[in-house]
């Protein structure tokens, strides 16, 4: 019953267009529960929990760097999504004209996150093409991407903050860029909201 009048207030904040929604699957949710129906009031949660994530990616969205190097966000392939069941938000961005050139990756509650912790805290755990940098005080786990048929390096750059896992990747870079470009954004309010 806590839940629900949470739930509740947090309406009252929502968007006038997400309110619809979101007040739609409460009456539902509590509904279902009065009349025992417990798995359709779980249904009806869920679907408002998806709702705020997918609410909560847009916000993040709006704090990306417009450009990744020399690359420009290519904002018509942004990807926002909630799942609330095995991860929670998904948020993700590309940059150039090449969807698979560069992009940020934002999950939260995702199960990489604890792997990643191991190999930040145990060194011999990592390969050689694997490194511990930090960003914005931040460890981070850089790994280095060799395109076998190009020649071409890659770089990709996470970052577990909490229960939030930050990813760039660029697969024409160097280390220095892909550093840079993740100092761009901002990764502690990023975090915050995606809590």
């Amino acid at each position: 019953m806590k839940r629900i009048s949470l739930l509740l207030v947090v309406v009252s904040m929502a968007s006038v267009g997400f309110a619809q929604d979101f007040t739609k699957n409460v009456s539902t949710a509590r509904s279902a529960y009065a009349a025992g129906k417990l798995q359709d009031s779980r249904f009806a949660m869920e679907q408002m929990l998806r709702d705020l994530d997918i609410e909560i990616g847009k916000e993040i969205l709006k704090l990306l760097p417009t450009k990744v190097g020399t690359r420009n966000a290519n904002t018509a392939s942004d990807n926002v999504n909630g799942t609330s069941g095995f991860t929670g938000l998904f948020v993700e961005r590309h940059y150039g004209t090449d969807p698979n050139n560069a992009s940020i990756e934002i999950i939260n509650n995702s199960p990489l996150i604890n792997s990643i912790g191991l190999i930040l805290a145990a060194p011999m755990m990592h390969d050689q093409n694997q490194k511990v940098i930090k960003v914005q005080g931040y460890k981070a786990l850089l790994t280095k991407n060799q395109n076998t048929e190009t020649g071409k390096t890659g770089y990709e750059l996470q970052i577990p903050m909490n229960n939030t896992l930050i990813t760039v990747r660029i697969t024409e870079t160097t280390e220095t860029e892909i550093t840079a470009a993740a100092n761009t954004i901002p990764l502690a309010k990023i975090a915050e909201k995606a809590e």
